[in-house]
């Protein structure tokens, strides 16, 4: 009776060292990354370029508002509204046969008063903008300030318009100003002329913030971070398993990421599009008006 109790124990003994083996063996083989469970794709050379926006309206570079500068009568009025001017241009004549002149080219945008009027000292009498020169005007974040070098060049889009054209940094105030906070610098931007834009219009502005070009590249999406924010990615070793490949990269557009070391044109990249081993932050924001762009695989 006592050896058939020994051979049961030894049996159920042999059992579990047995599954103790197989489990052991089970778990390294189920927790190895999968080739089959990744994506592929190959690292290419080529050219990343990022941009800062700033937004702003069209403004004239020159406005002239005729004001009347001793108590008058209006004898006549020489222009009226829409009418183009050149500096010199008679606009007004008093009953004293005194003239008042345009002291700018532009066009007559306002007219306040009539023939016959009697006016005081200090009213508005004409406005007058000169549509040829226009600018914009954008507030920049004083840790920008470095991207609007005056004489940079820029592209100006002008979505009521559908139109982009270029533009060039004419100037930075001296003096910021502070909004919750936030201090803020005035810069001025030249614009090309074109009959299409309009006084008043929206503008978007941009500039090349950072540019690389030939430079091995892989989307964002290939990039992985550990718990310390180190970036790195999976490549397929010998036996078909995916390992990690520490990476030093450079900067990114939002879709595509310069890969300074760790990573060769052509090679081939794992990764998931559903699960991700990557706990850590990942890419950081860049300089602060940093925009996207120009991503070129």
């Amino acid at each position: 009776m006592k050896t058939k109790k020994r051979s049961k124990h030894k049996k159920w003994i042999t059992i579990g060292i047995i599954a103790i083996v197989l489990v052991g063996v089970a778990i390294p083989s189920y927790m190895r990354p999968k080739t089959t469970n990744f994506e592929r794709v190959e690292a290419k050379t080529g050219d990343i370029t990022t941009y800062y926006s700033f937004s702003g309206n069209v403004e004239t570079k020159s406005r002239q508002t005729v004001m009347s500068e001793t108590l008058m009568q209006i004898s006549s009025i020489k222009v009226e509204e829409g009418d183009i001017v050149k500096e010199g241009d008679v606009l007004i004549e008093t009953s004293t046969a005194d003239e008042i002149k345009s002291k700018i080219d532009g066009i007559i945008t306002k007219v306040n008063i009539e023939e016959n009027a009697q006016v005081m000292a200090g009213v508005k009498l004409i406005d007058i903008v000169d549509n040829n020169n226009l600018e914009i005007n954008v507030k920049v974040d004083e840790y920008d300030i470095s991207a609007l070098a005056v004489g940079k060049e820029t592209t100006v889009k002008i979505g009521a318009v559908d139109k982009e054209v270029s533009g060039e940094v004419e100037s930075m105030s001296e003096e910021g100003q502070t909004v919750n906070g936030v201090t803020y610098f005035t810069a001025k931007i030249d614009l090309e002329k074109d009959s299409s834009i309009k006084i008043g219009m929206s503008a978007e502005v941009t500039l090349i913030s950072d540019q690389v070009k030939s430079v091995v590249t892989v989307p964002m999406t290939a990039i992985q971070f550990d718990d310390s924010n180190n970036p790195y990615v999976l490549k397929e070793d010998e036996q078909g398993n995916a390992v990690r490949t520490d990476i030093t990269t450079g900067i990114n557009d939002g879709t595509t990421v310069e890969v300074i070391s760790g990573v060769s044109d052509g090679e081939t990249i794992l990764y998931s599009k559903v699960t991700s081993t990557s706990s850590g932050m990942g890419f950081g924001g860049g300089a602060r008006n940093n925009t996207t762009g120009g991503g070129d695989n």
